[in-house]
C-alpha cells in the first residue's frame, strides 16, 4: 500500500466514544471529548431547564451537566454506580465550552470506517434525526452518533450557561467530593 493510501484510510477512520442512555447505545466522536469522569454530586441552578441538572467544579472551572434522557423524552432514572459524566467541548460562538453530558454508562471507543456510517432511519427513531450523524453496525448493535453541535441549539446553550455564569466557584460542590 503507499504511503497516499495509507494517509486517505487513517484520514477515513473514525474514533467514537460509545455509551448507554437507557437501553439505547450512543456515540460522538472522540475529538469532541474532553474526558470522563465517575458520577459526581451536581449542584442545581435555579430557574434553569429540565434537562439541566445543575454545574459540577472542575478544577476551578464551573460546568453545567445536562441529562440527554430529557432532551430526548427518554425516561429519567437515578444515577448508579456505572453512571458518569462525559465532559464534551461544544464551539459557541466561536469559543469552545465545556459541558457535562450525564450517561448511564461508557462503554468503548469503537474505530471504523467513514463508509460504514450509515444513515439513520426516517422513521422509528425515539431522537430527532437532526441530532444524529449516522448510525453503525458495532459487533450485534446499532450505535446512534450524534451531532452534539445540534443537539443543543445557540438559544438552548446560552439558557444553560448564562446562569452558570453568575454562579462563585466556590459556592460548587468541589470535584473532590464524589458522591
Amino acid at each position: 500500500m503507499s504511503d497516499e493510501n495509507q494517509v486517505n484510510d487513517q484520514q477515513d477512520r473514525l474514533q467514537i466514544l460509545s455509551f448507554v442512555l437507557g437501553q439505547e447505545s450512543f456515540g460522538t466522536e472522540i475529538s469532541c471529548i474532553q474526558e470522563v469522569l465517575e458520577y459526581r454530586k451536581v449542584t442545581a441552578v435555579p430557574r434553569t431547564p429540565d434537562y439541566m441538572l445543575g454545574v459540577i467544579n472542575l478544577r476551578g472551572q464551573v460546568v453545567p451537566v445536562v441529562d440527554l434522557r430529557q432532551v430526548f423524552a427518554m425516561p429519567v432514572s437515578k444515577p448508579t454506580i456505572d453512571s458518569c459524566i462525559i465532559i464534551v467541548k461544544i464551539p459557541i460562538e466561536g469559543e469552545e465550552t465545556a459541558l457535562g453530558i450525564l450517561a448511564d454508562k461508557v462503554k468503548e471507543v469503537v474505530e471504523f470506517n467513514a463508509n460504514e456510517l450509515k444513515a439513520p432511519p426516517r422513521i422509528g427513531n425515539k431522537v430527532d434525526s437532526q441530532f444524529i450523524s449516522g448510525m453503525l453496525q458495532h459487533e450485534d448493535e446499532f450505535i446512534i452518533l450524534l451531532r452534539l453541535t445540534r443537539v443543543f441549539s445557540s438559544d438552548q446553550l446560552h439558557e444553560v450557561l448564562d446562569p452558570v455564569g453568575e454562579i462563585p466557584v466556590e459556592k460548587v460542590a468541589d470535584d473532590a467530593q464524589s458522591s
